[in-house]
């Protein structure tokens, strides 16, 4: 699925297609993680391998106050224990498919927020 171009400067997801995600200047394979000034491909591959010190190394490298999580064609939740992980990291979470988590990125991006994305 193809998205509409944001601004050059920004980390915005330019289309989603099965195993890669194809940023303004950059494609990466999946699982992922895009912020505003930094993306990565990861070693997180399912919603279970989510936990604070799988995201500490992620949500370090750009300020983040939220945090979406596209978890493939269907949406998948955290656990509670999970969740509290991560609210003591000052950071909030979503999860929903990964076409809505990108849509939902590239908005908050282009709304100036710290935002991270996680594309599994």
């Amino acid at each position: 699925m193809e998205f509409s171009q944001q601004e050059n400067n920004q980390n915005s997801v330019i289309s989603i297609e099965q195993g890669k995600v194809q940023l303004i200047h950059a494609q990466l394979k999946t699982p992922c993680f895009i912020s505003r000034n930094f993306f990565t491909e990861t070693n997180i591959h399912t919603i279970k391998d989510i936990s604070k010190i799988s995201l500490f190394s992620l949500a370090s490298q750009d300020d983040i106050d939220i945090l979406i999580i596209g978890t493939g064609a269907s949406p998948q939740f955290l656990a509670a224990k999970q969740q509290v992980d991560i609210q003591q990291m000052n950071i909030g979470t979503e999860c929903m498919n990964s076409e809505s988590a990108c849509r939902s990125f590239n908005l908050l991006l282009s709304d100036i927020r710290n935002v991270g994305l996680l594309l599994l």
